[in-house]
Order: structure tokens, then C-alpha cells, then sequence
């Protein structure tokens, strides 16, 4: 009997929930009570004849009712005790799968309740790192909590929104692309199907701003100053505003959020998001970038992107039947603030404070436009195999110097070996990895020369007559 056919559980809730009894219910499908207890209790099949007239008698979406839950429930069981915090314990596959198939409830219960741990968990993190910056509190609750919040929703969505990328498929099927000018081809659209001329214009002329819509003109301005991948992307970005704000508005609309400018962030989040789908079309994209192992510069010149645009494009490669390698980007400045974040890997970024001074990212900036490759280790143990290399931004002539900062791109260690970058690299000696952590005020590595600040929760040991590798000392077995 097939597995799938297996829905002894979903009847049995069924039944409960409509406040029927095993007679009643069976009378209703046309079998016996003792055939119904039979298939509650997955002795016996729910076959399709069956399952058709579950659906006419009780008026229930048989797609999702005859969704394999079982499968969804091993996964998330199987992250749950994937956590260091059950490293000790000799639970097995067939446990899981017994679990979710005997006691399905259960075993969402126990999901649940992991969840809640981990958000209380990070919330304590999030708790420790504001008391940790006190001088930036006026910060985190006025400018700073929006744009954490809207970080947050990308991250919740693993950086994938579906209804974006249909929206970017459309626009590229009705756009004439010649010898890959795709800028060429937006401009031709937007004289052609919005009645929006665009023009470049001086950086004198611009000042400050890199795109401006003028709404009584029907005009895009671009300031000269703009590269190539940078007009594109701006015009792309412009489309979705005109086009497409009902979409945009309608996915922020599915997600509360605490204050407006959340909102506002977030739309313009997917306003950039869906740029990126028309320079880079999924599908297209997705098997260039298997095909050439995810080399990136080949991937920015084979559709005219920068390196910030494609890596980020490569963030978000995690459609259902379809995922390429799932990425978390950061891009840091010399001073290690994190400007840009995005994730489709569970790695936790510090929200405040600077990121850890052994990660490579930081050492992009003494080799400037080389890549460097690292394989870094978490405190939890997990593995990420990582590429960091700079980026320059013209700021616009001699007088305003160029921005500069550091683009890191990474995965973790199981799927490096998809990646061009990793060859030679043993990626098995996981014991060989740079050990780094979110941020010094978390890290429990007390042993760490290179420690900026001490951890919350240990007791610093004050001892004139003692000097170690670090600035700081502890108190040996004195957490707090």
C-alpha cells in the first residue's frame, strides 16, 4: 500500500471536527464502521474513490487534504533534532518516522515548540546585543527598527517570493530584447506600453539622486553616473512602482508589521527584487549559473549585472522543485557595519554591533577586487564555505571618493562542492575551519585572540599579574 494513501489521521480529525461518529460518518461514505475504523487507524487505504466522495460529502480541498504531511513533518522533525542541543541524543530517522505517523499532532506539537524556543532564544540574543550597544538604543528604536524588521520579513520568506518572479517572467516575455539590450528593450517599453520617456542626465544636473520619476513629465532621469547594470536595474525597479504596485501591496499586506515605514522598506525591498528577476530571469538564470558552477563574474557578463546584483540574484534561487544552491549574502563597509544582508540559510547575522573579525569578509579589503574563499565553522558546529571580494561605487567625480565595500557570499559546507570556488578545498576537514562567530558580545569562544569585547554571559577575571593572548580573562566555570 502506498504511503501517501495513508490518511488515517486527517479522517479521524475529520470526523472529530464535523462532531460525527464512526457510524454516522460511515454511513455517509457509503462503507462500514468497522472499514472507517480501519482506515483511522492506517490499516486500510484511503483509495481514490474514497477520497472523492470525502471531498463531495464534506466539501474539503482534496489536493491539500491528500498532501503528504507525513513528509513535511519528518523534515521539520529532523531540523529540530538536527539542534546541538540534542547532540547527545541516540534518536534515529525511524523514530521521527513513527513519531509523525503514529501521533502526527504530536509531532507538530513538538515543531512548535522548538519554534517557540528559537524565537525566544533569539529574541534573548537580539536582548543582549542592544544592552551590549546601550549608546545605540535611541538608534534601534527609531531609524534601526524598521529596516531590522523589514530584514526579517525577507528573511522569514527565505528571500523567495514567487508571485514577484511571475510578475518579472511576464514583463520579460513581452520585452524585445536584441543582442542582449535589455536596457534598450526597457526603454522601448516604456515609451511603448507606460508612456514614461527616459532620459540620462549630467551628475550636475542630478546632484545627489541616481533616478528620479517625474510624474507630471512622465519621465525616468538617470544620472549619468550609473553604470550600465545600474540604469537597467533602476528602470526595471521603476516598472514594478508603475505597474505592479498592486502586487507589491499586496504581499507586504499578508504580513503585519509594527510600524509604516516597515512597509514602506519592504515594498521597496520588492520593487528591487523584482528588478533583479527581469535582468536575471529565473529559469534562464538558474542554468546559467549551474552550468558555469556559480562563477560569478561569468554570470555578471553573460547578463550584464554587476557582482552585487548577481550574488544577490543568487540568494533568492529557492523556488519549490527548482532551488539552486540555497546562499546568504552580507556586504560590509571598512568599518564592518553591515549595510546588506539577505539569507536562505539558517545563519544567524548579529543585528548590532560588528561582525566577527575572523570571517574573511573583512580581509577583502587589504586585496582589493580578489576573491578570497574561506571555510568557517559556527560555534553550534555547523559549517559554511564562503567568497568575499570588494566592490567599488562611484560616489560621482574627484571631490566625493568612491564607495567601497566588501561582498561576501556563502553556503553551507554540504553544498560547496557545487561551487567552482571550492575546488581543491577539502571541504570534509570541517576540523581544519576557521572557527568564527555572530558577534564578540555572543561568542563563547573564550579562547579567541582576536575578541573585540568580552561575552555577556561570562565573568571577567581582573588579574594584573596575568597576560593571555586576549585582551580579557575569565573566571573559569563562572558563566553567567
Amino acid at each position: 500500500m502506498e504511503r501517501k494513501a495513508m490518511l488515517g489521521h486527517k479522517v479521524r480529525r475529520l470526523r472529530r471536527e464535523r462532531g460525527l461518529t464512526q457510524a454516522q460518518m460511515a454511513e455517509m461514505l457509503g462503507i462500514s464502521p468497522s472499514y472507517l475504523n480501519l482506515i483511522e487507524n492506517n490499516q486500510r487505504p484511503l483509495t481514490v474513490p474514497l477520497l472523492l466522495k470525502l471531498g463531495n460529502a464534506f466539501d474539503v480541498d482534496l489536493q491539500a487534504f491528500a498532501e503528504d504531511e507525513e513528509t513535511r513533518l519528518l523534515a521539520s522533525l529532523k531540523e529540530v533534532f538536527a539542534d546541538p542541543l540534542f547532540g547527545t541524543s541516540d534518536l534515529k530517522r525511524q523514530d521521527f518516522r513513527e513519531l509523525a505517523s503514529v501521533n502526527p499532532a504530536l509531532a507538530q506539537a513538538v515543531v512548535t515548540l522548538y519554534q517557540a524556543y528559537r524565537e525566544t532564544r533569539e529574541d534573548m540574543e537580539t536582548l543582549a546585543e542592544r544592552v551590549a550597544d546601550r549608546d545605540k538604543l535611541q538608534i534601534v528604536q527609531t531609524q534601526a527598527f524598521p529596516i531590522e524588521e523589514a530584514r526579517e520579513f525577507f528573511h522569514a520568506q527565505s528571500n523567495h517570493f514567487p508571485e514577484i518572479e511571475e510578475a518579472a517572467e511576464t514583463l520579460w516575455r513581452a520585452l524585445t530584447v536584441e543582442h542582449g539590450d535589455v536596457f534598450g528593450a526597457l526603454v522601448d517599453f516604456l515609451n511603448r506600453e507606460v508612456n514614461v520617456r527616459v532620459k540620462v542626465m549630467p551628475g550636475e544636473v542630478m546632484g545627489q539622486s541616481l533616478r528620479r520619476f517625474d510624474r507630471h513629465s512622465r519621465r525616468i532621469l538617470l544620472s549619468e553616473l550609473l553604470p550600465g547594470s545600474g540604469r537597467t536595474f533602476q528602470l526595471a525597479y521603476q516598472i514594478a512602482l508603475l505597474q505592479h504596485r498592486d502586487l507589491l501591496d499586496a504581499v507586504t499586506a499578508s504580513h503585519t508589521f509594527s510600524v509604516e515605514e516597515t512597509r514602506r522598506l519592504v515594498r521597496i525591498g520588492l520593487a528591487n527584487y523584482f528588478a533583479g528577476a527581469v535582468m536575471m530571469p529565473y529559469q534562464r538564470f538558474l542554468d546559467a549559473a549551474r552550468a558555469v558552477r556559480y562563477d560569478i563574474e561569468i554570470l555578471e557578463s553573460r547578463f550584464n549585472a554587476s557582482f552585487e546584483q548577481v550574488c544577490h540574484r543568487l540568494t533568492t534561487m529557492q523556488r519549490p522543485g527548482a532551488k539552486g544552491v540555497p546562499f546568504f549574502m552580507v556586504r560590509v563597509d571598512k568599518a564592518g557595519n553591515v549595510s546588506k544582508r539577505f539569507s536562505a540559510t539558517s545563519l544567524h547575522f548579529a543585528r548590532f554591533g560588528g561582525a566577527c573579525p575572523r570571517w574573511t569578509v573583512h580581509d577583502a579589503f587589504r586585496t582589493p577586487g580578489q576573491m578570497l574563499t574561506q571555510l568557517a565553522r559556527m560555534p553550534d558546529g555547523t559549517a559554511y564555505f564562503s567568497v568575499a571580494r570588494t566592490v567599488t561605487k562611484s560616489s560621482g567625480g574627484f571631490r566625493s571618493p568612491p564607495q567601497q565595500f566588501a561582498i561576501a557570499l556563502g553556503c553551507e559546507v554540504q553544498h560547496a562542492g557545487q561551487l567552482v570556488y571550492a575546488d581543491g578545498i577539502d571541504l570534509q576537514n570541517t576540523e581544519a575551519a576557521t572557527p568564527i562567530g555572530v558577534n564578540c558580545r555572543l561568542c563563547p569562544r573564550l579562547d579567541c585572540s582576536q575578541r573585540a569585547f568580552p561575552p555577556l554571559n561570562q565573568r571577567l577575571l581582573i588579574d594584573e599579574n596575568l597576560r593571555g593572548l586576549s585582551t580579557y580573562t575569565f573566571v573559569p566555570g563562572a558563566g553567567v
